[in-house]
């Protein structure tokens, strides 16, 4: 990749979270899976892997203080388990996908013909070195108001995904008394790197569809956006 198209991948992911960064340096590292860094025989520190790691720190100190803030009713035990449930691996892979990161990440060659801009841990980790570098780049307030923006709004909707599929079958028995089904739409590529695509529906009515690496991940997603959208019925 030319110095070129390098930076100019740099400014479009800029535009997609709204923050510049003084250090473009700083969010190249971010973006740069270890597979990349061994790819290219960059210094083994050269990877967002040390990103990642603060990154989940700002993470989980923002996320504590909203919580504490948001839920001044809830005991200690109930606010451990709301946070386990919004900064897992599912939901902030979720939040990765809102902003397309899989494409903006540098990644070595095999790990991108299997499909790694689609896997929920390269873009959780991913989500969690942005954090970390803009920490680094802009300070406390730019992580925290970047985390505001793209993991706590509509937090009520992204941690449904962890649990999607429950839920949504309590939902259809409880309010529909109906049959929740899962069709296979589509299941295509090698086995390597399987991509699966679901449909979600009751007796009488077709909900979403979603897709992903397996099966189980492909229901995941189609339960999620289908509760989605039985809500926004409900509200219309």
């Amino acid at each position: 990749m030319s110095e070129a198209l390098g930076t100019r991948r740099l400014m479009m992911f800029e535009q997609v979270i709204g923050y510049t960064f003084t250090k473009k340096e700083i969010l190249r590292q971010a973006l740069t899976h270890s597979s990349f860094a061994n790819e290219k025989r960059l210094n083994k520190l050269a990877n967002n892997e040390r990103l990642e790691f603060l990154g989940d720190a700002v993470l989980e100190l923002t996320t504590s203080e909203w919580l504490y803030e948001t839920y001044q009713d809830k005991p200690e035990g109930d606010l451990t388990k709301q946070r386990a449930s919004m900064v897992c691996e599912p939901t902030l892979a979720l939040c990765a996908k809102d902003l397309d990161l899989g494409r903006f990440i540098y990644l070595g060659k095999g790990e991108d013909a299997t499909g790694g801009r689609e896997r929920d841990s390269i873009l959780s980790d991913a989500l969690e070195a942005v954090i970390g570098a803009i920490y680094i780049d802009g300070g406390f307030a730019n992580a925290k108001e970047f985390i505001s923006k793209h993991i706590l709004a509509d937090i009520e909707h992204k941690k449904l995904f962890y649990d999607s599929k429950t839920i949504l079958q309590e939902i259809v028995q409880s309010e529909y008394k109906e049959r929740l089904t899962y069709e296979l739409l589509e299941e295509v590529g090698p086995d390597h790197n399987k991509k699966f695509t679901v449909l979600a529906k009751m007796d009488t009515l077709v909900l979403e569809q979603g897709s992903g690496r397996t099966k189980k991940a492909a229901e995941q997603e189609a339960a999620y956006r289908s509760i989605l959208k039985l809500r926004k019925d409900q509200k219309s």
